[in-house]
């Protein structure tokens, strides 16, 4: 990994974002890929792909589609018949347990592979190939293809169900992060210093967004190499509040959930720190907008961003 190329991978993801586009707007990646809707749809992927993969699978089953999302390196996988579609998932097209997760599909069903290396070994494996089109990330970090992945996730969420979110969702995620990254000499620093205590970080969003959360947290782990976790909103008040009172806890919040109210009852008794990205809120250390954000879609896309450019910082202030 590389301190310098990956805030260049960074500054390259609205560019990145007008080309896939302009794709989406002229041609549906996955018409030929998927055809039909299939019996079941079995996501699988590792990491940030993993993550990715989840929110697509929750809002398939909301729209009453047969889908989960399962790790690659799940023992046993799930069965499948002929009339199912896996879709296997990584950026490098290389990663070993979803490699070896698609071995075990080759001759049970249709399988679309995804990735963002051309010629990659996952796309031998499958009968049909989805491009990311993130281009290469210089900086060795998954962060373009993350957001990317999310993107053509919206497009065969499109398909499948008749919406059309996926390209007002990243035509809107081009001016948010635009709008982050010409800003950040005015915000980040800020929150930067609010975010990164000497307990770690926490990074807070409602379950059809928790990506974000997840993947924020892997920024700050992968990067620079600090304490980070992802947590639900709701599932909050039962698995993490209890770190307020023990530590100096330091959230980014995401906001769209039912359940902030209980999340901001504990924070505010118990002095936490919440730095809060997309929505305004009294209880707030810092509140951060940015161009779109009352687009829940685009705030998938966007929101990333932030904890990305915190890693990069940090990163690049500790090596010489």
């Amino acid at each position: 990994m590389d301190p310098v190329l990956f805030p260049q991978d960074l500054e390259q993801g609205p560019a990145r974002f007008r080309e896939l586009l302009e794709t989406l707007e002229h041609d549906d990646p996955w018409a030929q890929a998927i055809g039909a809707t299939p019996r079941r749809i079995v996501l699988l992927g590792m990491g940030s792909s993993h993550f990715a993969n989840s929110v697509l699978a929750l809002r398939l089953q909301a729209a009453g589609i047969a889908a989960s999302a399962v790790l690659a390196s799940t023992d046993p996988l799930p069965m499948v018949d002929a009339s199912d579609v896996v879709i296997a998932v990584s950026a490098s097209g290389g990663s070993a347990e979803t490699l070896a997760a698609t071995r075990h599909y080759v001759g049970r069903c249709r399988i679309v592979t995804v990735s963002n290396t051309e010629g990659s070994a996952i796309e031998a494996l499958g009968d049909a190939h989805v491009a990311l089109r993130a281009d290469v990330e210089a900086g060795g970090v998954a962060c373009r293809s993350f957001t990317h992945t999310l993107a053509l996730h919206l497009a065969l969420l499109d398909r499948l169900t008749g919406s059309a979110v996926s390209t007002t969702a990243v035509r809107g995620a081009i001016a948010a992060t635009e709008d982050l990254l010409l800003r950040r000499d005015i915000w980040l620093d800020e929150v930067a210093g609010l975010l990164l205590g000497p307990d770690g970080t926490t990074f807070v969003a409602p379950a059809r967004r928790l990506s974000s959360a997840q993947q924020s947290a892997l920024m700050l782990r992968e990067v620079p190499r600090l304490p980070a976790i992802a947590c639900e909103t709701g599932d909050w008040s039962h698995i993490d509040v209890y770190l307020t009172k023990t530590t100096d806890y330091r959230m980014l919040l995401l906001p769209g959930s039912t359940w902030e109210p209980q999340l901001w009852d504990w924070t505010t008794q118990r002095g936490s720190t919440v730095v809060i990205a997309g929505a305004d809120a009294e209880q707030a250390a810092f509140v951060l907008r940015y161009a779109n954000d009352t687009e829940d879609d685009v705030r998938l896309l966007a929101e990333p961003l932030i904890a990305s450019l915190v890693a990069a910082r940090t990163w690049s202030g500790r090596v010489p």
